[in-house]
């Protein structure tokens, strides 16, 4: 009975939502319509090869690699910066307010900093770099906190009793053990980094994003498909290539 009645609500809210947004069907799938959207679809189906367009595509696709990657390396110095005193090593005090200032980067997402950065940087890549780093080193911070938390003291510990510093401890008492999740956690951001780097260029954080909205912007389908299929060949290139790193420096 219970879920027929949370069926019923669904189906209600739904038709609620439909009739809330007074969507015209009729234009929306009449002749005129749906032959407007095909003559949209297909200006995508003949991307622009054209050796200048293709020049311009190769330097975003540069510019959004970069942003990615210096990102992404930002964030992973920052979170596992962060990530010492969140996970307990630098007293009470410490613990709460790193943890509370990781909780406020991941909290914000990327589009939004990104829209604050290019304000205070300007339009361009610095703004997305800069959007990319904040946020993912809230994210990494975490996962690096959590992995240090679980890993155990007793290599650290011998360093110590050896008559190792706390630095001398957690650089060959702890590190080392803990060095492979540290490494996938971070490839595995960059991974989700080239696809936010595509969508930042969309509130002016350069790349192939901006070249994606100004193309859209001026109705330009054949450029936009180009810049599409860049999109998806860069971030394949990075799956393999980050697969390969994990293959290469974590798994063996």
């Amino acid at each position: 009975m219970s879920n027929a009645l949370l069926l019923l609500g669904l189906v209600a809210a739904v038709t609620a939502s439909f009739a809330w947004l007074e969507i015209d069907f009729g234009a929306l799938l009449g002749a005129d319509g749906l032959r407007q959207m095909g003559n949209y679809a297909s200006g995508f189906l003949s991307p622009d090869f054209s050796s200048a367009h293709l020049l311009a595509i190769g330097r975003g696709a540069l510019e959004t690699l970069a942003m990615s990657a210096i990102g992404t390396l930002l964030a992973a110095l920052l979170g596992l910066l962060l990530a010492l005193p969140a996970s307990g090593r630098c007293g009470l005090p410490a613990n709460a307010a790193a943890r509370l200032l990781l909780n406020a980067l991941r909290a914000i997402p990327e589009l939004v900093w990104a829209a604050l950065m290019v304000l205070a940087a300007g339009l361009g890549p610095n703004a997305g770099t800069l959007a990319l780093a904040l946020h993912t080193a809230g994210v990494l911070g975490r996962l690096f906190a959590e992995a240090l938390e679980n890993i155990p003291g007793e290599p650290a510990e011998a360093v110590r009793l050896a008559g190792g510093g706390r630095v001398a401890a957690f650089c060959y008492g702890t590190l080392p053990g803990v060095w492979p999740q540290l490494l996938a956690y971070t490839l595995y951001r960059w991974e989700n980094n080239i696809r936010m780097a595509s969508v930042l260029g969309f509130v002016g954080a350069g790349g192939l994003g901006q070249m994606l909205y100004l193309s859209l912007s001026l109705f330009q389908e054949a450029q936009a498909a180009t810049v599409i299929l860049a999109m998806l060949s860069l971030v394949l290139g990075v799956d393999a290539l980050s697969g390969w790193g994990r293959q290469r420096w974590v798994w063996n």
